[in-house]
């Protein structure tokens, strides 16, 4: 039978959770980084048994189930459980924040919050999330937390890999329940893994999702820390700072290195260039349809709204999958422990709008490219599709260059990072990208008209 190694690393279709590795019964693989900045299982020895689990528990195995067939079962015989093709099943929605840790959190706080109930009400008897350590080879991990007190050091997004192997092996060793938080394809990697281990299945008793637009490698911490004018080896870093004079979306990158220099940049600033460009993202990334973590007990996000973008302090959105994480929800209201509401599922969905058309419009593109190029891809909800307009498809080859580009720039400079050289080689595709997006703001009144003609025929 093929190997992970095989079918998924070789393929460039790793997202490196390491469920693989830390699930796998003979403990033959190892979760290390690639030349790439990204973590990958290797083979530590030749697989004698070849059980194929590794490649039952993959998230982007093609001979898996999809989402959908998943949360069929993990959720279609609840008690008023809804449907929406684009957020998977949800009992209801909510907008707010956590007084206690919006302030320390990347949005609203919210999911801080639950992480801290949980452990409060006894719920589960640990939380694995991630939190950062004062290692400058591996700035952030997946740990284990028993005390709600605690929780506050995972609060903040970390656009860094993480992978869960040791957190499998204990949990496999050490009786308890246990509440994970993770990414859309390291919630569904979980999933899997419970279908195939029952010790698995009844310690993990709560997933919290975090939606997730794409995943970074190490080498896009390097990049930011450079443009923040503080490279060398960093000791920490924030993701996501809260300026009181600049809204929620405008945040910024902050990082200290070994010799106690700062360094700070705002997104509007040069950080939304390398991100929205997808710059050290995986080629997994290309190939994911799940935007609201669907296969989660309850899903986080950030609110971006209109009506809630502006404020500084940062709004979480909430999809919640599970009553006992919806009566939680509704003990705090009422002790105003949370200052949260309801809001419209469509609210929630308009939040992740971007997030949404690449995930499934530009995703079909992409599915359609690699068949062109007779590259393994996995199987989708979303089907293969070129006639996604001519604008739509610059945009998919512009940024997979550039996602290209930035993966390889790393290693051929003899592992340095030259902001003057990055910005050298990308500038083309960033000027011909800004050239398109002018093209489509001049062409939208046009197609508003041609749209709203059609409707009157």
């Amino acid at each position: 039978m093929p190997s992970i190694a095989e079918n998924v690393v070789n393929n460039d279709l790793c997202i490196g959770c390491g469920v693989c590795a830390g699930i796998c019964p003979q403990q033959l693989l190892v979760m290390n980084f690639n030349i790439h900045g990204e973590y990958n299982p290797f083979l530590k020895q030749p697989c004698s048994t070849e059980c194929g689990l590794c490649m039952r528990v993959c998230p982007f195995n093609e001979g898996n189930m999809n989402e959908t067939e998943i949360g069929r079962k993990l959720f279609e015989k609840i008690e008023g459980i809804k449907y929406s093709e684009e957020t998977g099943y949800y009992l209801d929605s909510f907008v707010g924040y956590s007084p206690t840790f919006r302030e320390t959190s990347a949005s609203g706080g919210m999911a801080t919050w639950l992480l801290a109930k949980l452990l409060e009400k006894s719920v589960v008897d640990y939380v694995i999330c991630v939190a950062t350590q004062d290692t400058p080879e591996k700035l952030f991990s997946f740990q284990i937390f028993e005390e709600a007190e605690s929780i506050a050091r995972s609060s903040g997004s970390a656009y860094y890999p993480v992978e869960l192997s040791d957190m499998i092996k204990t949990i496999l060793d050490k009786p308890g329940r246990y509440a994970i938080t993770g990414l859309p394809c390291f919630i569904k990697a979980i999933r899997l893994a419970t279908t195939q281990n029952q010790k698995l299945k009844e310690r993990i008793t709560v997933l919290i999702g975090l939606v997730c637009g794409q995943m970074k490698s190490k080498h896009y911490t390097t990049y930011l820390s450079e443009l923040a004018n503080a490279g060398g080896k960093l000791q920490r870093v924030n993701y996501r700072g809260k300026s009181p004079d600049k809204p929620a979306s405008n945040y910024y990158f902050h990082c200290i290195n070994q010799y106690g220099t700062e360094g700070k940049v705002f997104w509007n600033d040069g950080v939304s260039e390398a991100f929205v460009n997808r710059w050290f993202t995986p080629n997994a990334c290309n190939y994911c349809d799940d935007v609201f973590a669907e296969l989660a007990d309850v899903s986080f996000m950030d609110a971006w709204l209109p009506e809630y973008s502006n404020d500084n302090s940062g709004t979480s959105l909430m999809l919640v999958r599970s009553h006992a994480i919806l009566n939680l929800v509704h003990q705090a209201i009422d002790n105003d422990e949370i200052n949260v509401n309801n809001i419209p599922v469509d609210k929630v969905i308009q939040s992740q709008a971007g997030v949404l058309n690449v995930k499934r419009k530009l995703l079909s593109y992409h599915l359609h490219l690699a068949s062109k190029m007779n590259l393994i891809a996995p199987n989708k909800r979303v089907n293969p599709n070129k006639r996604i307009g001519f604008l739509n498809q610059k945009e998919v080859e512009l940024k997979l260059k550039m996602q290209e580009n930035s993966k390889h720039f790393f290693i051929t400079r003899n592992q340095t990072m030259n902001i003057k050289n990055v910005r050298t080689i990308m500038h083309p595709y960033l000027k011909q990208t800004k050239n398109l997006r002018l093209i489509k703001r001049l062409t939208f009144p046009i197609r508003i008209v041609k749209k709203y003609v059609s409707i009157r025929r």
